[in-house]
């Protein structure tokens, strides 16, 4: 049975179905999605156009951390587009600056790089390694070399996937982009091992998500830190999803009082309306970039930056990573107590937390009943159920969301 078809049969409602016919028929099929379609959005609650409501419990993968049309988000957004949307970069505008400013004072590092999309972030910090390798470390251009981990993912552009270890990612895309290296995760010793005088680089994810919420035994970002700063070598935390809260910290680098030399962001600085990501870093790093050396005619755009700083304002106004420690920590523990002999394992930091069934289960089916119960989660690796809801979520929608996977989970044969 064709994904088409499947989708059209599982899916609530008329309506609904046309529509995902009409997505299938057009749209090019590089996305297997849960057969529902989301009409409406708010807070931290989707309905589809029949008028059935759902928990949202995948955010956008982390880029609706401050909820669906935050009224204050969606506020700067309408008085900005009654101001000026677009400039480009030939010129200024009365908006990039504050974000900038706004942003460094946010994550502590002296200059930022503002972008639009995640993957765009990754390219700038890639970019600006290969750049200050030859610049400041004195590597010979054309031998610089970027370490990164098994089983990351930080984009999809040409360069990111040629460093993937997931061949769902980089089949059929070759030739390949050279001076990658890739080492095992979680293992400092190979770190240490894998770099030579060329290495300007390593770049990794604090928690991996797409591998499943894969978090770092205890140490290992210190251990980064002390081998990176001996060796002369970046330390390039990718926070693009575990950024802004979502790990009930600012970043999750902060979990072990690491300071990386940068960081690659987006998903949640847009708010949950529009792409928005920037690089940050020190001058004596970023500031390797000349003018016509790299660009972007969206990156800092007006609209952007104004969504950025509001976006920003509700992170620290409504106190959000103190809220996602401790619901996170209701979560885990109502997660590890479902009784389901599948599952295996359950794991996370704040709000971004997985649960793992046993090898060679396939989850789908999982996240199908979960959405015919009302709550839309998706896996990934097959065997894995990712949890991350909007970081507004109270006690009671969370209380309410365990409820309903229970309810799925124990009645797992």
């Amino acid at each position: 049975m064709s994904s088409t078809t499947a989708s059209d049969q599982a899916v609530h409602g008329e309506k609904s179905a046309a529509l995902v016919h009409q997505t299938e028929t057009f749209g090019a099929h590089n996305y297997h999605p849960l057969p529902v379609v989301i009409a409406t959005a708010e807070g931290v609650w989707v309905t589809d156009p029949e008028g059935k409501r759902y928990m949202d419990f995948l955010s956008a993968y982390s880029a609706v951390n401050q909820g669906h049309r935050h009224p204050k988000i969606i506020q700067a957004l309408k008085d900005q587009a009654d101001r000026c949307t677009l400039t480009s970069r030939a010129f200024y505008n009365d908006r990039m600056g504050d974000f900038l400013q706004r942003l460094c004072a946010y994550t502590g590092y002296e200059m930022a790089l503002p972008m639009n999309t995640g993957a765009e972030a990754v390219e700038t910090g890639m970019k600006m390694a290969r750049m200050w390798g030859a610049k400041v470390k004195g590597v010979e251009n054309g031998k610089q070399e970027i370490l990164v981990c098994e089983e990351n993912f930080h984009g999809r552009t040409i360069s990111i996937i040629s460093c993937s270890t997931d061949p769902d990612a980089y089949t059929g895309y070759g030739p390949y982009t050279p001076g990658f290296k890739i080492i095992p995760y979680d293992n400092a010793r190979a770190l240490e091992e894998a770099i030579t005088p060329n290495t300007v680089a390593f770049l990794f994810e604090p928690i991996q998500g797409e591998a499943g919420v894969k978090v770092p035994q205890e140490g290992y970002l210190q251990s980064v830190r002390e081998i990176c700063t001996r060796h002369n070598v970046l330390m390039i935390a990718d926070e693009v999803q575990t950024g802004f809260c979502r790990t009930g910290r600012k970043f999750a680098c902060d979990w072990e009082g690491v300071r990386p030399d940068a960081m690659t962001l987006g998903k949640a600085l847009g708010g949950g309306v529009m792409p928005v990501s920037a690089v940050v870093a020190d001058r004596k790093i970023l500031g390797v970039f000349t003018p016509g050396t790299h660009g972007s005619t969206f990156g800092g755009n007006p609209l952007a930056a104004a969504v950025g700083i509001a976006a920003l304002e509700v992170l620290d106004q409504e106190k959000l990573a103190e809220r996602a420690e401790e619901l996170g920590e209701v979560v885990r523990s109502g997660l590890r107590r479902i009784r389901c002999p599948k599952l295996k394992v359950v794991r996370g930091k704040g709000l971004l937390n997985a649960v793992e069934f046993e090898p060679g289960f396939e989850a789908w089916n999982v996240c199908v009943a979960l959405k015919d119960h009302g709550l839309l989660a998706k896996q990934t690796h097959g065997n894995i159920i990712r949890f991350a809801p909007p970081l507004v979520i109270s006690r009671d929608e969370v209380e309410h969301a365990l409820g309903i996977i229970r309810t799925v989970f124990e009645a797992i044969e």
